[in-house]
């Protein structure tokens, strides 16, 4: 870390918290795996390394709007600043006008102490200086008037202007703002039961018995939300197999794959393994699910997870999932899942940094990669056999768009008239309804990620 960061310093939340946030901004690294690598080595408690987690989290996801109400505070303005000297300034403000459980006084103590330690008396007098400033005048700091409707939601909701832009095109006005603000709560935790250990109500009961709040998710038929738990990748239930952690709208997938006992299955882009798994589960150990992953390192993680949950029937592929025609026979598979590499715009509430990193020609550059894998997977498919292609994102040109021009493409494929069941539960009611091709949800809809689903039957011959 540049800054004079020294390692005999005893590590606090706002320590590490400041560490994440200059190597995220430094580096363009993921926010959510270097705070766990960072957790992991910090020996922080529960709530030290909740509130670290929360200062993270919560600077990135409000970094414009900090940087524009924080902007007539320094004298220099906040880009001439060093990296490490920003994001101290960007975490205390967070403290300071969003969070109220915190004393103000305790926040500008323990910045001021860290640019003494980090850096010299200067810096430590402009930090006091700022934010004493900062705190007498909080009540007069608020957005300008007379803003577009750009520039308000992206202000408001703390969203880049170019992202803003394209959903109030694609979305409207009301939508757009519901998803920037949705995109800002923090995500449940829902974890997915294997069905091929236990069963949802087994699992129920073992988490009330353990005094854990939870319930049984709406939307997915191996879901639980459950409060409060922690981190539920840390429990005994997760180590010898009986749940994984996942997003409830990405348990919808497998659903909607509908696998069968018995079947071959690919799936073509298969890490880090949750679809993979919930597939072999689904189908009780029987048949063959394919997973393949273009990066050997990742199709690992796929093999480490089917042997915590103790899966035998999934082989492992590597390999560019656009030529796995040069590997397979046409034909070949009973159900195909293309969950798409895409540009991930539909979990930003969990990768707030998303908002940040991606540009307009990130998903250009994506819908090219998607289209060629999906005129393969098109071919592996047997005829009666059934391709759900899926996404975590919500831009139509990678979903609604994509399918629409395989489909005119390849006239031996249909939409699957039948539905999942799911589809038709009131969370996704809005979802459903949204598209003639398959199923977006929202990340206000039911409080999952934004995520598209579309299922296409191959005609019989």
């Amino acid at each position: 870390m540049s800054g004079g960061g020294r390692s005999s310093l005893k590590t606090t939340s706002r320590s590490l918290a400041l560490q994440v946030l200059t190597a995220v901004e430094q580096e363009g690294a993921y926010s959510n795996l270097l705070l766990g690598g960072a957790l992991q080595k910090s020996g922080l408690s529960g709530p030290d390394a909740g509130l670290a987690t929360e200062l993270v989290y919560g600077t990135i996801q409000r970094l414009n709007t900090i940087d524009f109400l924080l902007e007539p505070f320094v004298t220099k303005g906040m880009a001439k600043l060093a990296p490490w000297v920003r994001n101290l300034l960007r975490l205390s403000f967070y403290q300071l006008y969003y969070l109220d459980r915190i004393p103000p006084h305790a926040v500008v103590n323990e910045a001021v102490n860290l640019a003494k330690k980090r850096g010299h008396q200067g810096i430590s007098g402009m930090v006091n200086g700022v934010l004493r400033n900062v705190l007498r005048r909080k009540e007069e700091l608020k957005l300008p008037e007379g803003l577009s409707s750009v520039q308000r939601i992206a202000l408001e909701h703390s969203h880049p202007e170019w992202l803003v832009a394209r959903w109030l095109e694609q979305y409207g006005e009301q939508t757009t703002e519901a998803i920037c603000r949705a995109n800002n709560e923090p995500p449940s935790i829902s974890i997915r039961v294997n069905r091929a250990k236990t069963s949802r109500d087994d699992m129920l009961r073992l988490l009330k018995e353990q005094g854990l709040s939870a319930v049984p998710s709406k939307l997915a038929q191996d879901g639980i939300l459950v409060e409060g738990g922690g981190n539920m990748a840390l429990t005994t239930w997760y180590r010898e197999g009986l749940i994984s952690v996942q997003d409830e709208s990405s348990m919808l997938v497998a659903e909607a794959l509908n696998p069968e006992a018995g079947m071959s299955v690919l799936d073509c882009c298969a890490a880090p393994g949750g679809k993979t798994c919930h597939i072999a589960e689904m189908m009780q150990g029987s048949g063959r699910v394919l997973a393949n992953d273009i990066h050997p390192h990742k199709a690992k993680l796929v093999e480490d997870q089917a042997n915590r949950l103790g899966l035998t029937n999934i082989d492992l592929s590597t390999g560019d999932a656009s030529k796995l025609g040069e590997r397979f026979e046409q034909n070949s598979f009973d159900r195909i899942l293309l969950d798409a590499p895409c540009s991930g715009l539909g979990v930003i509430r969990r990768k707030p940094d998303l908002k940040w990193a991606k540009t307009a020609g990130d998903i250009a550059e994506i819908a090219g990669i998607q289209h060629a894998i999906l005129d393969t997977a098109g071919d592996l498919l047997k005829p009666g056999g059934l391709l759900v292609y899926s996404t975590c994102t919500i831009e139509p040109r990678e979903n609604v768009d994509m399918v629409s021009n395989f489909l005119n493409r390849h006239p031996e494929f249909e939409l699957a008239t039948d539905k999942p069941a799911s589809w038709e539960t009131e969370p996704l009611v809005a979802a459903s309804a949204r598209g003639s091709i398959g199923l977006q949800i929202l990340p206000q809809d039911a409080h999952s990620d934004g995520f598209y689903i579309a299922r296409l039957r191959k005609k019989p011959n």
